[in-house]
């Protein structure tokens, strides 16, 4: 079958080298997909060249250590596409959820820092919400964590609207 044999090939062919985190489909033309190593890949279910000529993957959830000029690299723990805009929001091991707009590989924005790791995010049905789930990962081994938490945060437009909708 198309779907199979679809499946097959982007299985074969994913643009991570080390372990996935997380993955969440958009639009059922693609899917974008986190792993340990601080990177998201964007990829596309269609299998000609021209689709898979827009692949790519993009560093993200680092923090640059100011002792000694190096990037700390945190795991993308979650993925969650925003329905009307197919924008997405990712959460890490930083405890930063950013919104990238992933047709112009563009950050929109990025929230707050959370007192812990995100380990979930879900945006409502009508995209004005954001659950955000806050979870110790032990990216830093065990050491005493904040206590979990879920969010509900109010998103506006502006925050998940591609540049090209903002006009």
């Amino acid at each position: 079958s198309f779907f199979l044999s679809v499946c097959v090939s982007l299985s074969l062919a994913l643009s991570l080298s080390l372990l996935s985190r997380s993955a969440s489909s958009f639009s059922h033309i693609g899917f974008a997909m986190s792993s340990i190593e601080g990177r998201v890949a964007v990829d596309f279910f269609d299998p000609s060249p021209e689709a898979q000529k827009r692949r790519y993957a993009f560093k993200c959830h680092r923090i640059k250590d100011p002792a000694n000029n190096v990037d700390d690299i945190y795991p993308v723990h979650s993925i969650a596409f925003h329905h009307e805009h197919n924008t997405f929001a990712t959460g890490g091991g930083d405890g930063y959820v950013n919104i990238w707009d992933g047709f112009n590989k563009k950050r929109l924005c990025q929230f707050h820092r959370y007192p812990t790791s995100i380990s979930s995010l879900s945006f409502s049905m009508d995209g004005a919400l954001l659950a955000v789930a806050a979870s110790y990962m032990k990216e830093d081994g065990d050491k005493e964590a904040p206590s979990d938490s879920i969010i509900i945060r109010e998103v506006s437009p502006a925050e998940v609207m591609p540049n090209f909708k903002k006009q």
